[in-house]
């Protein structure tokens, strides 16, 4: 046992003494320049420890980090390892440089565990601001208050405020836990709003409508995110009864919520967003579904077409449906379904959207179909909810969950049963600023619990998203996430009563004796926490080992996947201009220096097939309450047909919606690489399995082929046209 028991930190800290963070520097150095033995890591380890106990046998002495380091040099250089030395060296400089990045960030030399990409984030959105604009919290003080404020509910709910505020901050400090975005915003401001997911009704009134787009100004202040159906709107050219003109339809009135999201996100700390949903029976639904392939057209928007059963029966067996005007219930006139879905492909393959919703599929799975109708979903369809209603979210790092090999569940139950409390603690904290929206959320209490670093698990079990070893791990890690979140419910319910609409809901005649929250699961994309947590979003394949990130006001971040570096290290494959290559192409799989088993585990998004995408989305909507947020991202090579199979195999698969990108579709977006390999694959298909004889129909494409060879230029064809494509 070292003499040593204590070392000065750079920022003054004394903390206890480890000689194995000696021993992993000098590992690192090592590995950097080829090196393969770690004994002689340990070796060198121990010599600078024997040389400190003899500098430093006066107890009253303690050494500094700078003062260590410089031993590690000396001796590596002395004991003739010249390599492994200039990669410490450069180490060293490369650390002392991301201190300095962090001390400008914050202001100031405090310390903080976060990366500099976090940093970043946490610093635009984040962090509080002093009236001058500088950062007057760390990330761990950020922590701080928001555990501070949502264990004040404990206090209000006869728990221990003290104990679960300790709790709270651990969970998060660690990166084991975070909730969405106006939580870590806003706990302990004067704001206070701390939901993400918002739904407002939209109602056929020149009145209803202007009072929702004041509603939503208020939510998007707060950092929310809105939702709206707007199938309730009388039809373009349709009578105004009140001034016998006519009317202009959904989609003018969606320009305006438009407007007013682009004139928020000047004051405010998140992007403004919306979903905004038309049901596919509306009048104007072809306008719609064409409402976003003029460039700079209502960016503000995820725009989604609510699909029923009826309509997707009749595309499978090849028939007309009818158009509703929703004034009067009147069938005005009829479509192909089977052209409408091969416009909504066309469209999907140009420019990413609209995505579609299974409207029947999320209403059967309302757990209080007594209390209303599901009117829409959140921006990213992870979220069904009532008019009015609003929801809190939070998510798992799973990739923080792997001990020796295998996903740690007993310690993964813990934070899940905190993670509930916590979110059920949100509720009571919450400021909702509409009365609607807090009686809404007080009768249902939904809560949204969900996963992010999932393809980073996939990587340290050593399984390849595209296999069945990785859809049965994402069925067996969500099927633990929903049994064990509804027992933590389930106990909170004895503990502080079940939600109030309990007796009228699906729970009533179940085997839960109660229940604190109507809903406990929902996978959300985890964007900027996964930036903040420093691993891969949601349960997203990575877009590539090394890539760029285009953030907030238009800056770039450069990331690298730690598990991957890590891998090449260890079989001695590292290399700077093996990194810098890769950062072209995002993918390894052409590369031929690099072996089978460890492409086989590293695949990204355009190594995957896209029927791997939807399935793995649709293994984990089995065992989630809510919905699951999950981009089919399809490279640029991608086809109509692998379009439309996505689309059939999220219908055929049980999810209830789909959203797909083809990469470079559109001239901005967040995930860029540097270039392609001129040898790269040039299409998905000879990845992909044989799904198409195991979809309830098919349909042949060629002539809608042609017609879209620039489907960006072409504009909806006319209603009683439509069936010929």
């Amino acid at each position: 046992m070292s003499a040593i028991k204590k070392i000065q930190k750079r920022d003054g800290r004394i903390v206890d003494f480890d000689q194995e963070k000696i021993t992993e520097a000098i590992w690192k150095a090592a590995q950097n320049v080829g090196g393969k033995d770690k004994k002689l890591a340990e070796k060198i380890s121990k010599q600078v420890t024997s040389l400190l106990e003899v500098f430093f046998k006066d107890e009253t002495k303690i050494p500094n980090v700078e003062q260590i380091q410089d031993l590690v040099e000396k001796i590596l250089i002395e004991d003739g390892h010249a390599k492994t030395a200039k990669a410490f060296i450069l180490y060293r400089e490369k650390h002392a440089e991301i201190r300095q990045q962090k001390s400008e960030i914050l202001g100031s030399s405090r310390t903080t565990k976060f990366s500099v990409n976090a940093l970043k984030v946490l610093n635009e959105r984040y962090l509080n601001k002093d009236d001058n604009g500088r950062v007057n919290e760390t990330p761990e003080e950020l922590f701080e208050r928001v555990a501070k404020n949502i264990a004040k509910a404990e206090k209000k709910l006869k728990g221990d405020e003290k104990k679960y505020s300790k709790e709270f901050y651990d969970v998060m400090v660690e990166k084991d836990f975070l909730p969405n975005s106006p939580t870590l915003m806003n706990a302990g401001t004067r704001v206070q709003q701390l939901a993400a997911c918002f739904v407002l009704p939209v109602e056929d009134s020149i009145e209803d409508i202007f009072e929702t787009l004041k509603k939503s100004a208020v939510i998007q202040q707060t950092g929310g995110g809105t939702g709206f159906n707007f199938s309730h709107l009388r039809p373009r050219t349709d009578i105004v009864t009140s001034t016998k003109g006519s009317s202009s339809g959904p989609v003018s009135f969606m320009k305006v919520f438009n407007s007013l999201t682009e004139a928020m996100k000047e004051g405010g700390k998140r992007r403004g967003a919306n979903m905004g949903i038309l049901e596919v029976t509306h009048p104007d639904i072809l306008e719609f579904i064409a409402c976003k392939e003029k460039k700079g057209e209502l960016e503000n928007f995820n725009i989604s077409v609510g699909l029923t059963e009826a309509f997707m029966q009749a595309v499978v067996h090849d028939r007309e449906y009818e158009l509703i005007n929703p004034r009067n219930g009147e069938v005005v006139n009829h479509l192909s379904a089977r052209g409408v879905f091969e416009l909504l492909v066309a469209k999907a393959w140009s420019t990413g959207e609209p995505g579609i919703i299974f409207l029947d599929r999320i209403e059967n799975a309302n757990p209080t179909p007594k209390a209303g109708q599901l009117e829409a979903t959140n921006p990213c369809g992870e979220q069904p909810l009532l008019p009015f209603e609003a929801c809190n979210l939070g998510s798992i790092n799973v990739a923080n969950f792997v001990k020796n090999g295998e996903i740690d569940f007993p310690r993964l139950k813990k934070v899940i049963h905190l993670a509930v409390r916590f979110l059920d603690d949100v509720i009571e904290m919450s400021d909702y600023k509409l009365p609607e929206t807090q009686k809404v959320v007080s009768a249902n209490r939904k809560i949204g619990l969900g996963v992010m670093g999932f393809a980073d698990l996939l990587f340290q079990l050593e399984i390849g998203y595209n296999t069945d070893a990785a859809v049965n791990i994402a069925e067996k890690l969500s099927s633990f996430l929903q049994k064990e979140a509804r027992s933590a419910s389930e106990k909170l319910g004895v503990e502080r009563g079940s939600f109030p609409n309990f007796k009228e809901s699906i729970f009533a005649k179940s085997e839960y004796k109660a229940m604190r929250n109507a809903t406990v699961t929902t996978i959300a994309p985890a964007g900027t926490l996964s930036m903040i947590t420093d691993c891969s979003s949601g349960i997203e394949p990575l877009f590539g080992l090394v890539y760029t990130k285009h953030v907030l006001d238009g800056s770039e971040m450069i990331y690298s996947n730690r598990y991957f570096e890590n891998r090449l290290k260890h079989n001695s494959l590292y290399s700077n201009e093996l990194m810098r290559l890769i950062s072209q192409v995002g993918s390894i799989q052409s590369l031929k220096e690099i072996p089978a088993n460890i492409k086989a585990v590293f695949v990204v998004t355009d190594d995957i097939a896209p029927i791997w995408h939807v399935r793995m989305q649709a293994a984990f909507q089995k065992n989630t309450d809510n919905a699951v947020s999950k981009t089919i991202n399809l490279p640029s090579s991608a086809s109509l047909e692998d379009v439309k199979q996505a689309f059939q195999a999220a219908y055929s698969l049980g999810c209830k919606g789909i959203t797909i990108y083809r990469d470079s579709s559109r001239d901005r977006q967040v995930l860029s690489l540097g270039g392609r390999l001129e040898n790269e694959s040039k299409t998905t298909t000879k990845k992909n399995v044989d799904i198409q004889s195991q979809l309830p129909f098919n349909t042949d494409t060629n002539k809608v082929k042609k017609q879209v060879k620039k489907v960006e230029e072409i504009a909806p064809p006319p209603i009683n046209q439509l069936h010929k494509l």
